[in-house]
Protein backbone atom coordinates (compact mmCIF):
# COMPACT_ATOMS: atom_id res chain seq x y z
CA UNK A 1 0.00 0.00 0.00
CA UNK A 2 1.65 3.24 -1.11
CA UNK A 3 2.17 5.72 1.76
CA UNK A 4 0.07 9.13 1.26
CA UNK A 5 2.53 11.88 1.81
CA UNK A 6 1.18 14.94 4.54
CA UNK A 7 2.89 17.89 3.02
CA UNK A 8 3.00 19.40 6.69
CA UNK A 9 3.56 16.68 8.74
CA UNK A 10 7.88 16.82 8.91
CA UNK A 11 7.25 20.59 10.30
CA UNK A 12 4.72 19.22 13.32
CA UNK A 13 6.50 16.10 14.24
CA UNK A 14 9.51 18.73 14.76
CA UNK A 15 7.43 20.83 16.56
CA UNK A 16 5.80 18.32 18.37
CA UNK A 17 5.89 17.49 22.57
CA UNK A 18 5.55 14.63 22.36
CA UNK A 19 8.31 13.77 20.27
CA UNK A 20 11.96 13.22 21.61
CA UNK A 21 13.90 15.14 18.77
CA UNK A 22 17.42 14.16 20.11
CA UNK A 23 16.69 10.14 21.45
CA UNK A 24 20.50 9.56 20.81
CA UNK A 25 21.26 12.07 23.50
CA UNK A 26 19.00 9.79 26.15
CA UNK A 27 20.24 6.97 25.92
CA UNK A 28 21.12 4.46 28.96
CA UNK A 29 19.19 7.85 30.49
CA UNK A 30 15.36 7.14 29.24
CA UNK A 31 14.38 7.50 33.21
CA UNK A 32 14.93 10.85 33.12
CA UNK A 33 12.67 11.74 30.39
CA UNK A 34 9.57 11.06 32.19
CA UNK A 35 8.35 12.94 34.81
CA UNK A 36 7.73 9.97 37.08
CA UNK A 37 9.00 7.11 38.94
CA UNK A 38 7.86 4.26 36.71
CA UNK A 39 10.83 1.72 36.71
CA UNK A 40 9.94 -0.35 33.46
CA UNK A 41 10.44 0.82 29.91
CA UNK A 42 8.25 -1.00 26.95
CA UNK A 43 8.71 0.40 23.45
CA UNK A 44 6.35 -0.58 20.12
CA UNK A 45 8.45 -0.62 16.70
CA UNK A 46 6.43 0.30 13.55
CA UNK A 47 3.51 1.79 16.04
CA UNK A 48 1.36 2.88 12.94
CA UNK A 49 -1.07 5.65 14.14
CA UNK A 50 -0.49 4.69 17.97
CA UNK A 51 -3.89 3.63 19.14
CA UNK A 52 -2.57 0.43 20.85
CA UNK A 53 0.05 2.26 22.87
CA UNK A 54 -2.19 5.07 23.96
CA UNK A 55 -3.98 2.67 25.18
CA UNK A 56 -1.41 0.68 26.73
CA UNK A 57 -0.27 3.77 28.57
CA UNK A 58 -3.76 4.38 29.59
CA UNK A 59 -4.45 1.29 31.15
CA UNK A 60 -0.86 0.90 32.72
CA UNK A 61 0.35 4.12 34.22
CA UNK A 62 2.76 2.35 36.28
CA UNK A 63 4.53 1.60 32.96
CA UNK A 64 6.67 4.04 30.20
CA UNK A 65 6.24 3.42 26.72
CA UNK A 66 8.12 5.16 23.61
CA UNK A 67 6.44 4.18 20.64
CA UNK A 68 8.79 3.70 17.10
CA UNK A 69 7.75 5.39 13.69
CA UNK A 70 9.70 6.23 10.72
CA UNK A 71 7.39 7.61 8.69
CA UNK A 72 6.31 11.63 9.08
CA UNK A 73 2.88 10.92 7.67
CA UNK A 74 1.89 8.08 9.69
CA UNK A 75 3.17 9.62 13.40
CA UNK A 76 1.47 12.70 12.50
CA UNK A 77 -1.69 10.78 12.89
CA UNK A 78 -0.85 9.24 16.13
CA UNK A 79 0.10 13.07 16.91
CA UNK A 80 -3.17 14.34 15.60
CA UNK A 81 -5.08 11.55 18.14
CA UNK A 82 -2.72 12.32 21.00
CA UNK A 83 -3.85 15.85 21.00
CA UNK A 84 -7.17 14.85 20.92
CA UNK A 85 -7.04 13.12 24.11
CA UNK A 86 -4.99 15.62 25.87
CA UNK A 87 -8.46 17.71 24.87
CA UNK A 88 -10.22 15.52 26.46
CA UNK A 89 -8.50 15.70 29.36
CA UNK A 90 -6.40 12.52 29.00
CA UNK A 91 -3.00 13.00 29.99
CA UNK A 92 -0.24 10.58 29.34
CA UNK A 93 2.88 11.73 30.86
CA UNK A 94 4.05 7.99 30.51
CA UNK A 95 4.63 8.12 26.31
CA UNK A 96 6.46 9.73 23.76
CA UNK A 97 7.17 9.11 20.43
CA UNK A 98 9.97 8.62 18.08
CA UNK A 99 10.81 9.17 14.62
CA UNK A 100 13.51 6.98 13.89
CA UNK A 101 14.49 3.87 12.09
CA UNK A 102 14.12 0.69 14.17
CA UNK A 103 17.14 -0.42 12.59
CA UNK A 104 18.90 2.07 14.77
CA UNK A 105 17.41 1.33 17.96
CA UNK A 106 21.16 0.42 19.93
CA UNK A 107 22.24 3.62 19.14
CA UNK A 108 19.11 5.12 21.01
CA UNK A 109 19.04 2.73 23.91
CA UNK A 110 21.01 1.14 26.42
CA UNK A 111 22.08 -1.89 27.09
CA UNK A 112 19.52 -3.31 29.48
CA UNK A 113 17.28 -0.73 29.47
CA UNK A 114 14.10 -2.06 27.75
CA UNK A 115 12.14 -4.54 29.26
CA UNK A 116 9.38 -5.38 26.70
CA UNK A 117 9.20 -4.85 22.69
CA UNK A 118 5.95 -4.82 21.28
CA UNK A 119 5.72 -5.73 16.76
CA UNK A 120 1.73 -5.89 15.77
CA UNK A 121 1.01 -6.70 12.51
CA UNK A 122 4.55 -5.55 11.08
CA UNK A 123 4.82 -5.26 7.44
CA UNK A 124 5.83 -8.74 5.57
CA UNK A 125 8.08 -8.15 3.81
CA UNK A 126 7.08 -11.14 1.39
CA UNK A 127 9.61 -11.17 -1.17
CA UNK A 128 12.53 -13.52 0.35
CA UNK A 129 15.21 -10.55 -0.83
CA UNK A 130 13.54 -8.52 1.28
CA UNK A 131 13.98 -10.85 4.34
CA UNK A 132 16.43 -9.28 6.80
CA UNK A 133 13.86 -6.16 6.88
CA UNK A 134 11.15 -8.42 8.64
CA UNK A 135 11.17 -7.01 12.03
CA UNK A 136 10.99 -10.66 13.53
CA UNK A 137 14.32 -11.27 11.53
CA UNK A 138 17.57 -12.62 13.03
CA UNK A 139 18.98 -9.15 12.23
CA UNK A 140 16.40 -7.16 14.30
CA UNK A 141 16.39 -9.68 16.79
CA UNK A 142 20.15 -9.16 17.21
CA UNK A 143 19.21 -5.37 17.86
CA UNK A 144 16.43 -6.22 20.50
CA UNK A 145 18.95 -7.89 22.20
CA UNK A 146 21.35 -5.40 22.82
CA UNK A 147 18.65 -3.02 24.36
CA UNK A 148 16.32 -5.60 26.40
CA UNK A 149 17.12 -6.38 29.91
CA UNK A 150 17.90 -10.06 30.67
CA UNK A 151 13.96 -11.15 31.50
CA UNK A 152 12.86 -8.91 28.95
CA UNK A 153 10.89 -10.18 25.74
CA UNK A 154 9.34 -9.49 22.57
CA UNK A 155 5.84 -9.91 21.76
CA UNK A 156 4.83 -10.37 17.89
CA UNK A 157 0.95 -10.39 16.82
CA UNK A 158 -0.15 -10.83 12.96
CA UNK A 159 -2.49 -12.35 10.70
CA UNK A 160 0.12 -13.13 8.54
CA UNK A 161 0.64 -17.03 9.00
CA UNK A 162 3.68 -17.48 6.69
CA UNK A 163 5.45 -14.19 8.55
CA UNK A 164 4.63 -15.94 11.97
CA UNK A 165 5.98 -19.88 10.49
CA UNK A 166 9.00 -17.51 9.49
CA UNK A 167 9.40 -15.91 12.58
CA UNK A 168 9.02 -18.83 14.97
CA UNK A 169 11.43 -20.36 12.93
CA UNK A 170 14.75 -17.10 13.08
CA UNK A 171 13.49 -17.47 16.77
CA UNK A 172 14.69 -21.12 17.04
CA UNK A 173 17.43 -20.04 14.58
CA UNK A 174 18.54 -17.34 17.03
CA UNK A 175 18.11 -19.12 20.00
CA UNK A 176 15.25 -17.38 21.35
CA UNK A 177 12.89 -18.91 23.58
CA UNK A 178 8.90 -19.45 22.85
CA UNK A 179 7.64 -18.43 25.95
CA UNK A 180 3.96 -18.53 24.67
CA UNK A 181 2.45 -19.40 21.17
CA UNK A 182 -1.03 -19.33 19.27
CA UNK A 183 -2.23 -19.76 16.12
CA UNK A 184 -5.38 -18.55 17.28
CA UNK A 185 -5.41 -15.71 20.14
CA UNK A 186 -9.25 -14.41 20.17
CA UNK A 187 -9.82 -18.35 21.25
CA UNK A 188 -7.19 -19.05 23.78
CA UNK A 189 -8.55 -17.77 27.01
CA UNK A 190 -5.24 -17.56 28.42
CA UNK A 191 -3.72 -15.16 26.43
CA UNK A 192 -6.35 -13.49 25.28
CA UNK A 193 -6.93 -12.14 28.75
CA UNK A 194 -5.94 -8.91 28.98
CA UNK A 195 -5.46 -8.19 25.16
CA UNK A 196 -5.42 -4.40 23.80
CA UNK A 197 -6.38 -5.04 20.36
CA UNK A 198 -4.74 -2.78 17.25
CA UNK A 199 -6.73 -0.88 14.53
CA UNK A 200 -5.48 -3.68 12.13
CA UNK A 201 -6.82 -6.87 14.43
CA UNK A 202 -10.27 -5.07 15.09
CA UNK A 203 -10.39 -5.07 11.01
CA UNK A 204 -8.66 -8.66 10.09
CA UNK A 205 -10.71 -10.41 12.78
CA UNK A 206 -13.49 -8.89 11.62
CA UNK A 207 -12.69 -10.21 8.60
CA UNK A 208 -12.66 -13.40 10.19
CA UNK A 209 -8.97 -13.73 10.26
CA UNK A 210 -7.31 -15.79 12.73
CA UNK A 211 -4.87 -13.71 14.80
CA UNK A 212 -1.46 -14.93 15.82
CA UNK A 213 0.91 -14.51 18.66
CA UNK A 214 4.00 -15.31 20.53
CA UNK A 215 6.08 -14.19 23.02
CA UNK A 216 9.86 -14.46 22.88
CA UNK A 217 12.68 -14.44 25.95
CA UNK A 218 15.92 -13.30 25.47
CA UNK A 219 18.56 -16.05 25.20
CA UNK A 220 20.52 -16.77 28.13
CA UNK A 221 24.18 -15.91 27.46
CA UNK A 222 26.56 -18.46 28.14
Amino acid sequence: MRLRNIPEAKTEVLESAFVVQDPQAWKGRWSQVFANENQMLHLEVEMGKGRFLMDMARLHPEINYVGIEMYDSVLLRALQKRAQLEEQGVRLDNLYFLRVDARNLPDFFGEGEVDRIYLNFSDPWPKARHAKRRLTSGEFLERYAKILRPEGTVEFKTDNRELFDFSLEEAGRKGWPVLECTFDLHSDGELSRGNVMTEYEEKFSALGNPICKMILALPVKS
